[in-house]
């Protein structure tokens, strides 16, 4: 559908909208950018196109967040075996992705996403590990982290989860997620790439994706500072576990 109207007005009112909706998630909470663009592009596109359009948005808004903070070198030193088994397991995503059926995994996705909804919401108190085990935790959670994200286009399970959980001053952790959603996006931009599964219209797509998820970022900003976190927090997940239910029933159900 997309390779013979990949400009089309639904086309592009889709991913117009889906970056919009993940760019205000993304400025108010730092995060979310793959997360909530790909369920909403999937409904109308598919997960393997999805996945692929997140690419281009998400590479430049999380380069910006990555420079910002000025602890870089603390967070290599402290998370290298995480980034760098991210960007490992997430080849072993994409390959799974290319062999897989896409419906299937838009349904896997859909009970992945239900399931981060609820957990969510209820907002839990995740335990920080102690150093010693956090040296052989990173690894794992970071291998983890890559195959979920290129499978399903996610970082946020168990990534970002995993980086909250390790207490890191806010600023340092938003810098962290911007180093590690970077690194996420070139290896699953490779990944892709060498699988056939980035294509001239799809990158076209992906780069006309940037301006509504740069103005979703600038209002996100703004309503941050006029929202409390716990009504944004319950909209936000609200409208995830539709979706999520929706795409789960459509692929198991339907």
């Amino acid at each position: 559908m997309i390779d013979a109207h990949p400009w089309a007005l639904g086309t592009i009112s889709l991913v117009a909208g889906a970056f919009l909706f993940a760019g205000l998630v993304k400025g108010v909470v730092g995060a979310g950018l793959p997360t909530f663009s790909v369920p909403i592009l999937t409904l109308g596109l598919g997960l393997k196109e999805a996945i692929a359009l997140i690419i281009v948005p998400a590479l430049i808004t999380n380069v910006w967040q990555a420079m910002v903070g000025g602890k870089m070198p603390y967070i290599f030193r402290r998370l290298g075996t995480f980034l760098l088994m991210v960007a490992i397991g997430s080849w072993f995503g994409v390959a799974i992705l290319a062999r897989s059926d896409a419906v299937f995994l838009s349904g896997v996705l859909g009970i992945f996403l239900f399931f981060y909804s609820v957990f969510s919401l209820a907002t839990p108190q995740i335990p920080a590990p102690s150093a010693k085990v956090e040296k052989y935790l990173s690894p794992v959670m970071g291998g983890t982290t890559g195959v979920m994200l290129g499978m399903l286009g996610s970082f946020f399970v168990p990534g970002v989860l995993y980086l909250q959980a390790l207490r890191m001053p806010r600023d340092t952790l938003v810098q962290a997620m911007g180093i590690a959603f970077t690194l996420c996006t070139i290896s699953l931009w490779v990944g892709l790439t060498g699988n056939g599964l980035f294509s001239i219209e799809l990158a076209g797509l992906s780069a006309f994706g940037v301006v509504p998820a740069l103005i979703g970022m600038t209002a996100g900003q703004r309503l941050r500072r006029n929202l409390s976190e716990y009504r944004f927090r319950q909209a936000l997940f609200g409208v995830l576990l539709i979706v999520a239910v929706y795409l789960a029933v459509r692929a198991f159900v339907l």
